[in-house]
């Protein structure tokens, strides 16, 4: 089976011109080799993706012919307990980030709060 139609299948991209996109640039290796679309996938491959901030390292169990739902999609692939370790780690600690002061473009008063903040912190010290 294509690589980009397995990965579609199995749910890891919402079509498969996300997959082609992913694919072609080079966030998806099979067998630790950069790999192209038409890449053809069997069952004990290993295929390593990335979707920043997250990494995958997952194990080929099975091909589908159709993208079925969710429960079947898990049933061909398996993710590594290392993968799994250190994605968790990684949610763990975005988790911890605190959140931007703005979002996006500070207004007029956002702007004076952070010139009074400033002076008060310059004063302190």
């Amino acid at each position: 089976m294509r690589l980009d139609k397995w990965l579609w299948t199995s749910r890891h991209f919402k079509t498969r011109s996300l997959a082609v996109e992913a694919i072609e640039s080079g966030r998806v290796k099979v067998n630790d080799e950069r790999a192209k679309p038409a890449k053809l996938v069997k069952p004990g491959d290993a295929v390593h993706l990335r979707k920043p901030p997250y990494e995958f390292s997952l194990v080929v169990k099975g091909l589908s012919d159709r993208r079925g739902p969710a429960k079947e999609a898990q049933l061909l692939y398996e993710e590594t307990a290392q993968s799994i370790a250190e994605r968790q780690k990684l949610a763990a600690e975005l988790r911890e980030v605190p959140p931007p002061l703005f979002k996006g473009r500070p207004t007029k008063k956002d702007r004076r709060e952070l010139e009074r903040f400033q002076a008060q912190y310059e004063q302190d010290e």
